[in-house]
């Protein structure tokens, strides 16, 4: 079994939805990085999604982008995220990870060099920011090799056809945007899709995961009860490290603050 079905599985049993927090790699450094999953970790996420800075994040908005700009500043480079991974993976065996990459990185890397890598370390799931599930043939081979689930996004206004062909990849979770547009906080959000999570749930029995401009215990509250399986947040932690990245203590406790809070807004014992 792997790591996101034991997950999946436990959460069920315990009536809790999935909190799988959203960072940068690098970011604000390396050092502060690692130091910032060991927080989330402690804090009660269920998963980790973390982004390989990428100097043109199209699928980002300015928040993101500028934690990639922070990233670099600091002498990221796709080796030393590997190896940042790599430490995260030895002192967390359980913890699903995920990486979101774009398609120049992995190519530049080479593909099958690149999921060999991912296997190696212990990374479980891969999503292509910038290759729609129609391209996705020539990295699909190299995933299913090295057994890593590739991450598929789904759009608010996806048709029957579209989630007809996304379920039929058997991927650890579907994706499932709350927006159209790039990543961030949107405070005037339309979370509206109960009908199109039945329409998924239809065609697949695949863990509904949603994300993109999740940012309160309100909202992930509205989004359990619609029937998803969980959430990805980002740019509500990543705006923490912004904010006070001059302030090592202030960032830890902020962050510690608002992960337990998200996590908490998953239980569905309270409803």
């Amino acid at each position: 079994m792997t790591r996101y079905k034991k997950l999946f599985y436990h959460l069920q049993t315990i009536s809790e939805g999935c909190f799988i927090p959203f960072i940068v790699l690098g970011d604000p450094n390396i050092e502060v990085s690692l130091k910032i999953v060991d927080v989330l970790v402690s804090s009660g996420i269920d998963a980790l999604e973390v982004g390989i800075p990428f100097s043109d994040p199209m699928a980002d908005g300015i928040v993101v982008q500028k934690a990639n700009e922070r990233s670099f500043s600091s002498g990221i480079t796709i080796s030393k995220c590997f190896d940042m991974l790599n430490k995260i993976r030895n002192k967390y065996t359980s913890l699903p990870i995920g990486i979101l990459i774009y398609a120049n990185l992995i190519l530049q890397k080479g593909i099958k060099q690149f999921y060999y890598c991912c296997k190696k370390i212990g990374i479980d799931s891969v999503l292509i920011a910038d290759v729609p599930i129609q391209e996705y043939d020539p990295f699909l081979q190299s995933c299913k090799l090295n057994k890593i689930h590739p991450i598929f996004m789904c759009p608010p206004d996806a048709s029957n056809n579209f989630i007809k062909l996304i379920s039929s990849y058997k991927s650890a979770y579907i994706y499932l945007l709350s927006r159209s547009g790039v990543t961030g906080i949107q405070k005037n959000m339309d979370l509206k899709n109960k009908n199109l999570i039945k329409n998924i749930k239809k065609n697949t029995s695949i863990p509904i995961i949603q994300g993109f401009g999740i940012y309160s215990s309100k909202q992930i509250k509205k989004i359990i009860s619609n029937g998803a399986t969980g959430v990805i947040c980002g740019s509500v932690i990543i705006k923490i490290i912004e904010n006070h990245k001059n302030d090592e203590i202030a960032m830890m406790q902020k962050i510690q603050k608002t992960t337990k809070k998200l996590k908490q807004a998953t239980s569905k014992k309270f409803k």
